[in-house]
């Protein structure tokens, strides 16, 4: 089942930010939202991470990735950070972690669906996608038309190609 708060917290963010155009600023919300943005070339398949405390709350992007996914990273853990709480790590003292890696990728774990499904449409927002569709017709095979729009959007075009098909705006055959 999905969040009924992300259907309020994106285009809220866009209202408070002024955001009316892709690309979405996603590392300048990160820091308005009051994380910190920091990158470091992570070991494995470790995309980010989110770290939090009492005093801060740090979003941790994987250097070692295209730009793309990294925003899509940055926007994966803006969702963690306003929907959940984060698993709780000793370390000292008790801190919060979510990680972003294959796992929360492959979209199995109810939170981690939940902060993709964010992260989809704080990037691709449904209401710049229809303008920007409008008049024309994308074929799923049309990869000329989708590598345009997904640079507008600077996301991959997997991203974007699964965003579309979610919103019923190509059918892939």
């Amino acid at each position: 089942m999905a969040n009924p708060r992300i259907e309020t917290l994106v285009p809220n963010i866009f209202k408070d930010y002024k955001v009316t155009k892709p690309p979405v600023p996603v590392e300048t919300l990160a820091t308005k939202l009051g994380a910190k943005v920091r990158y470091s070339p992570f070991d494995g398949d470790i995309s980010g991470m989110v770290y939090r405390d009492e005093n801060r709350i740090i979003i941790g992007v994987n250097s070692l990735h295209h730009t793309n996914r990294q925003r899509f990273t940055i926007a994966h853990e803006i969702g963690h950070m306003l929907l959940h709480k984060g698993i709780e790590v000793h370390v000292d003292r008790t801190y919060r972690v979510n990680l972003r890696n294959d796992i929360s990728s492959s979209a199995v774990d109810r939170e981690e669906i939940e902060a993709n499904r964010f992260a989809a449409k704080l990037l691709m927002p449904e209401h710049m996608l229809i303008a920007d569709l409008k008049g024309q017709e994308i074929d799923f095979e049309d990869e000329r038309k989708l590598e345009k729009l997904a640079r507008r959007y600077s996301v991959s075009i997997q991203a974007l190609t699964f965003r579309l098909t979610n919103l019923g705006a190509i059918s892939p055959s």
